[in-house]
Parts: structure tokens; C-alpha cells; sequence
């Protein structure tokens, strides 16, 4: 396999950068993607660069917001292969997508894996291996009979408008006790 196109980030340089400096790192990133993008695709849209994405996911392209949305606590706790290959990853996307009949193409299908490939020198990962215990906090604890369930919000907020949630396992109803830390 080829060496990653994209010059490989000082991972001394970015451990001591604050967060202004960590998110122009990652504008700056996302810009050395889209030049190279360009050079197969020169009519390629510029992405917007947002940092608002939660939960599990390091990064999303969002087709319909225009841009890229990256995940700003597994940013700061995985910077150098958050942007040697989450940057790439979603650029991939972006590519893909723009080309004709793009829209139509898998995900991680046959076209996007060649641009991983061929384009940025990786292999084509379909997932991180990123610790998202911070990144996905899920705060409302519920009971069943086996176990505890954690909650997110999002989740949360359904079971509130009365939404049922049974245990897969034990197949009982989920009680909720409360949040996390109270």
C-alpha cells in the first residue's frame, strides 16, 4: 500500500495546541484535501467545515448542509490520526458524492474505496477505532431486571413521550432511575 498523499501532521506540534489552534489545524487539513480533490474533480464545491457532530461518529459529510461536520471531542483526544485518516475518510465522501451519479453510489462503496486508495494512499476504513466513552455520553440510567441501560438524551426524551423500551435479554420494561452522577 501506498504512503498516505497528504503530509503526515507533527503529532508534537499537535499535542500543544490549544482549540483555536486544533481547529485550524483541521481547516487546514480539510483544505489540503480538497486541492488534492481538485486535481481529479477541478469543479469540486468547496466543503464548510463545522466541529458539532456528537456521539460516536468522528466525522459525517453532510450533502444537504454542504460541508463536513467532525466530532470535536474525538478530535482533541485522537489529533494525528483523527487527521491523517477521518479527514481523508469524509473527503472521500465529499468526492464521491459530487461526481456524476455520485448520489447513487454506496457509501463505502466500490467508488469511494478507489478514492481512499488511489487519491489519499489509505486503506479503506470503513470505521474508527476511536474510545468514544467521552464522546458519547448517555447520562440517564434505566433498570430492568438483569441489568442497567444507559440512556442518551435523544433516547431519553422519547421514553418521555411514551415510547416503551424493553431489555433485548430479559425482555422486561425499562424503569428509569434516573441520571448518571445524581
Amino acid at each position: 500500500m501506498n504512503q498516505p498523499v497528504l503530509p503526515h501532521p507533527d503529532p508534537n506540534r499537535l499535542a500543544g495546541l490549544d482549540h483555536q489552534a486544533l481547529l485550524a489545524a483541521l481547516h487546514a487539513r480539510v483544505e489540503e484535501a480538497w486541492r488534492l480533490c481538485r486535481e481529479v474533480h477541478p469543479s469540486l464545491p468547496r466543503p464548510g467545515v463545522w466541529c458539532d457532530l456528537r456521539g460516536r461518529s468522528a466525522g459525517q459529510a453532510h450533502f444537504g448542509r454542504g460541508g463536513l461536520r467532525f466530532n470535536p471531542v474525538l478530535y482533541d483526544e485522537n489529533r494525528e490520526t483523527f487527521l491523517v485518516e477521518v479527514v481523508p475518510h469524509e473527503m472521500a465522501h465529499w468526492l464521491v458524492h459530487h461526481l456524476e451519479d455520485g448520489d447513487r453510489a454506496r457509501p463505502h462503496g466500490r467508488e469511494w474505496k478507489t478514492v481512499m486508495r488511489a487519491l489519499f494512499g489509505l486503506v479503506p476504513s470503513v470505521t474508527h477505532r476511536f474510545d468514544t466513552a467521552r464522546a458519547s455520553q448517555a447520562p440517564h440510567r434505566y433498570r430492568c431486571r438483569c441489568r442497567e441501560h444507559a440512556f442518551t438524551p435523544r433516547r431519553h426524551a422519547l421514553a418521555c413521550q411514551g415510547r416503551r423500551y424493553r431489555c433485548r435479554q430479559c425482555a422486561q420494561s425499562l424503569v428509569y432511575l434516573g441520571r448518571s452522577g445524581s
